[in-house]
């Protein structure tokens, strides 16, 4: 099975979710776009979305492909967010998306599962600066992108973290 991606805006649960996999006994991979934010900031002239969007775009691709082979070396492999994500918030930013991510977006299991943001657990902090509303703007550009992409969006019900584990097995037809 092509590698699965569990994506969404921001505040949405994606981590807990991708966390409770790993949990369950499933190869799980971190949001990469995160880390590099952490690493990014930490350099003098880091390359940060909300100053260098296209920049930091070719960052993820790197760790993403790379992610993407690493998961696809497993019968079933969760990643939290991927290179159509890429896309989408190159999107939301009303910037070109080159042809290279759009090729790149493929070999991903065809349904995407979608968390979307969540009022009651988003937080804004130093690596998510944007309110709320920035967040759900995010949600449905993703969502967009993805379809334009070519895949199923599926959207994961937001309820504790074990029973969308749950949702997300039955949906799947698998279980570790």
């Amino acid at each position: 099975m092509n590698p699965i991606i569990i994506t969404g805006g921001p505040g949405a649960g994606k981590t807990a979710l991708i966390n409770a996999l790993g949990d369950a006994g499933y190869p799980t991979f971190a949001e990469s776009s995160r880390q590099l934010i952490e690493q990014q900031s930490q350099l003098e002239n880091g390359i940060l979305p909300w100053l260098d969007l296209p920049g930091f775009a070719e960052l993820c691709l790197g760790v993403m492909s790379e992610q993407k082979e690493q998961a696809r070396q497993h019968p079933i492999a969760f990643l939290d967010r991927a290179i159509p994500d890429i896309c989408g918030y190159l999107t939301q930013a009303n910037l070109e998306i080159d042809e290279i991510y759009r090729e790149a977006s493929q070999g991903y299991h065809s349904q995407a599962l979608f968390c979307r943001p969540e009022a009651s657990i988003y937080v804004q902090d130093e690596v998510r600066p944007y309110p709320f509303e920035g967040a759900l703007e995010i949600h449905h550009a993703l969502i967009r992108v993805y379809e334009e992409l070519g895949y199923e969006v599926v959207e994961v019900p937001f309820m504790p973290v074990e029973e969308r584990v749950r949702f997300v097995e039955r949906y799947l037809g698998i279980k570790s």
